[in-house]
């Protein structure tokens, strides 16, 4: 069954970067085996924070377009509406997470993903009573 997921920054830096073998191939895999079965939904959030962290490992302009090229290519980008805004605000207040991380769950909720990888957030949280916070180094993807 396709289930329609969010991928978190973090996620895509690892795959994208070396720094941390274990990370990196976890990620890798992770990204491969979900655009063969699933619909993968970023929003424009998560490819600003994107390039801004693949700057910090001094990765080049044309490096990072390249690889955002690629995420684009691959998945479904969402636009952050206003109504986003005001799911992020409601999120925040309820379970106290971060705004950035209140905005990636919004941006979740709002385009029906039953799942979001993270490794920034509480893995196996459910949000809203439908969508499910899964940290994928430390919790299998198929559980």
């Amino acid at each position: 069954m396709t289930e329609k997921i969010l991928i978190d920054t973090n996620i895509f830096i690892y795959a994208y970067t070396g720094d941390d073998e274990r990370k990196h191939a976890i990620s890798r895999d992770l990204l491969r085996n979900n655009v063969l079965r699933n619909e993968i939904i970023v929003s424009v959030q998560i490819l600003n924070e994107f390039y801004v962290v693949m700057t910090k490992y001094k990765y080049a302009h044309n490096e990072i377009k390249l690889c955002m090229n690629e995420i684009i290519e691959q998945v479904k980008v969402t636009p952050l509406e206003l109504e986003t805004v005001k799911q992020c605000i409601a999120v925040r207040e309820k379970y106290r997470y971060s705004w950035w991380d209140s905005l990636v769950l919004a941006s979740a909720l709002e385009n029906d993903c039953a799942i979001v990888y993270s490794e920034d957030m509480q893995s196996g949280q459910i949000i809203e009573n439908k969508l499910r916070i899964i940290n994928p180094f430390t919790e299998s993807p198929e559980e």
